[in-house]
């Protein structure tokens, strides 16, 4: 699990250096093009009679030039080229360095509430950091090898959630060995899922996460911590829980009296104004950005 965080954040530096190298190349074509004319060359530096660049025809060097140049700018790199595969395989990871997959629970919650929302999240996440994620989420069951294969898992709903006692094995094992997990309250969760992760860590209690705490302010700045989207119970501060590994990673992030899946959705399924879904949706993008850095 930490080999796949540290290859999405090679992945982004190597997009960076992509981007650096083109524009490198084009900036000495272009002064390749302006400056290389017989007209505004001294005549030691004029070509030789036999350059093939002298004696192309003028209309002929200029459509060449013009075809280099405009290759070179339209070649958008791995990003452009992760976009393109996406369209082929249906947002699946195969093309990209990491898919966030959302959790299929038992016990009779909907943990395919929100369907709209998570593309929502990954849209907004390619366009505003250098994350290589699929743009769509994967369906994962605990009880499945497929888990492994992903970093970050979400999980949400509003009903109950329950798993058997090899779910909760196996969850402790993929978040011991590096994944991470958010869970986020779409109001009616809270009581089961407490439960529910004293089966996968009995030895562990969710603490609450301060305001100063990292995860809200690694990429996006939340101040006064996490932030309320969506009003459940208007007495209730939303809040930012924790569960921790033994070296302090931060393994599960629970966003409680939030409901951040609901800012994430399409404008028109909740009503939110733009301003609270930018804010459900930096929160969001926090939250992945920290998970895979961290």
């Amino acid at each position: 699990m930490q080999s796949q965080r540290t290859s999405v954040l090679q992945n982004s530096t190597s997009r960076q250096t992509f981007d650096a190298a083109r524009g490198l190349l084009l900036m000495c074509l272009s002064y390749y093009i302006l400056h290389n004319e017989n007209n505004v060359q001294p005549p030691e530096r004029r070509p030789a009679a036999n350059d093939p660049l002298r004696t192309m025809p003028s209309l002929l060097k200029t459509v060449f030039f013009s075809a280099l140049l405009l290759a070179l700018s339209g070649t958008a790199g791995p990003e452009a080229a992760a976009q393109t595969s996406s369209s082929r395989d249906g947002g699946g990871a195969s093309n990209h360095a990491m898919q966030v997959a959302r959790v299929q629970y038992g016990g009779g919650g909907d943990w395919y509430s929100d369907k709209k929302s998570l593309p929502q999240l990954l849209a907004f996440v390619r366009r505003n950091t250098l994350l290589d994620v699929a743009p769509r989420e994967a369906t994962v069951k605990l009880s499945t090898d497929q888990l492994f294969t992903y970093p970050y898992l979400y999980l949400t709903g509003h009903g109950n959630v329950r798993f058997s006692p090899g779910e909760a094995r196996r969850l402790r094992r993929y978040l011991e060995g590096g994944g991470f997990l958010h869970i986020d309250d779409n109001y009616g969760l809270d009581k089961s899922i407490r439960r529910e992760l004293k089966k996968v860590f009995p030895d562990r209690e969710l603490r609450p996460l301060p305001a100063s705490h990292p995860i809200y302010h690694t990429h996006f700045d939340f101040p006064g911590g996490l932030p309320k989207i969506h009003v459940h119970d208007k007495d209730e501060p939303p809040q930012g829980f924790g569960l921790f590994s033994d070296t302090g990673r931060l393994m599960v992030f629970y966003s409680y009296e939030s409901d951040l899946g609901d800012g994430w959705d399409p404008a028109s399924v909740h009503d939110n104004s733009e301003a609270t879904r930018r804010r459900a949706l930096r929160m969001g993008t926090n939250i992945l950005v920290y998970a895979m850095t961290h």
